[in-house]
């Protein structure tokens, strides 16, 4: 059955695509080698850098996230180095496998998918390799399977205080674009990105950021790669192109969505983010439910996973309110799933979406049979009406 108005996709990405991006996407495409796309690329390469904090190049695949993820370890490590990861997550795992399939020696340190990374916990791994044979530290931002950010400056901190000499390497595909990232004040090597969640387009393209630091461990590294050097990349980002036939459509919209962000103010974006994830959460609590991340600290402003209690499952409340109300909702990833739902919060976004979102969701847990405060909604509403 046809229903009708908009379709509420509030999964924690890909997000909403903005119509000005769309229609920037709609534009013809040109030669990837001619002057008109070099002026495109140069203008691209230089506007991103804001949203990234850094001074430093950006590379720019045709790639998911998961390619961005594969480039930062093939460019950086050599097959039988040491790298220490931290369970935070559905995304992490996926990465520290990526890592052992590349030939990697991973240390993965356990976790309960409810905190982020133990600043501690790093530097005790790290004091704990007096032979520095760990050569890089992976670290997911903001974890798209449960809604927990964790603390890169403090894990910074901690790898400094130790003098160890590893490398940081941090997935932003989830933050980006959403919440306050600061790659060359925070001391990352390399920051991974994907262009469908903050960044406001679909999918289809992968970043890399890198300190002079990664760099340099670039240029003996002999991981075997092709597609995901940054060498050739770099040569030919210099005027503005790229080694082979790049998104070009793609790149129109996100120098749309760059704009877009400019305009709005970055600082301006985070608080918005920042402002609908407190809604999020107290519209949560007011239904007697509880958030899955369980420090204050670590809230993510992108996204937020709600628990449900026993003998309910997730996958089917999600079902009935995508049936219903024609809501998308982010399902429990791993070991979580059923057990939670995801609402996502992040990229073109305003406060009357987010008050439809919660509104559809209390009313699906009300149409399921989950025991709710059905005046749980009025929390949000009531943090909506004040800046």
């Amino acid at each position: 059955m046809t229903q009708p108005g908009r379709h509420f996709l509030q999964i924690p990405g890909p997000t909403n695509t903005p119509d000005r991006v769309l229609r920037a996407m709609a534009a013809p495409t040109i030669d990837h080698r001619g002057p008109e796309f070099a002026r495109l690329g140069m203008e691209i390469l230089e506007a991103v850098k804001p949203v990234f904090g850094t001074a430093g190049p950006v590379v720019i695949y045709p790639s998911s996230g998961t390619g961005a993820w594969e480039a930062a370890l093939v460019n950086t490590l050599s097959p039988g180095d040491r790298v220490l990861c931290f369970e935070t997550g559905h995304f992490a795992t996926l990465w520290q496998e990526m890592a052992r399939g590349l030939g990697l020696e991973v240390r993965l340190v356990p976790g309960d998918w409810r905190h982020g990374v133990d600043p501690k916990a790093v530097a005790d791994e790290l004091d704990a390799d007096p032979a520095r044979a760990i050569k890089a530290v992976l670290v997911v931002h903001n974890e798209t399977s449960t809604g927990v950010t964790s603390r890169v400056p403090e894990v910074r901190e901690a790898m400094d205080s130790t003098g160890h000499p590893a490398l940081l390497l941090v997935d932003t595909i989830s933050s980006l674009g959403s919440m306050d990232y600061r790659h060359d004040e925070w001391g990352v090597d390399v920051t991974v990105a994907g262009s469908q969640k903050g960044l406001m387009l679909p999918p289809g393209l992968g970043f890399n950021a890198m300190s002079e630091k990664a760099l340099a461990a670039a240029r003996t590294a002999r991981t075997a790669t092709s597609f995901w050097s940054w060498g050739p990349m770099l040569a030919a980002n210099e005027r503005g192109v790229f080694p082979y036939t790049p998104a070009t459509n793609l790149l129109y919209g996100l120098r749309e969505a760059l704009r877009m962000l400019e305009e709005e103010g970055l600082a301006n974006v985070y608080a918005r983010h920042r402002r609908h994830a407190e809604a999020t959460r107290l519209a949560v609590r007011g239904w007697g439910l509880e958030v899955l991340c369980a420090d204050e600290r670590e809230h993510s402003g992108s996204l937020t996973a709600v628990m449900l209690p026993e003998g309910h499952d997730s996958d089917k409340i999600r079902a009935l309110i995508l049936d219903r109300y024609n809501m998308s909702l982010g399902a429990g990833l791993g070991r979580l799933t059923g057990k939670i739902f995801r609402i996502g919060h992040l990229g073109d976004f305003n406060d009357l979406m987010l008050a439809g979102t919660l509104a559809g969701v209390q009313m699906g847990l009300v149409a399921a049979g989950v025991p709710i405060d059905t005046g749980g909604i009025n929390a949000a509403l009531d943090r909506l009406q004040r800046p």
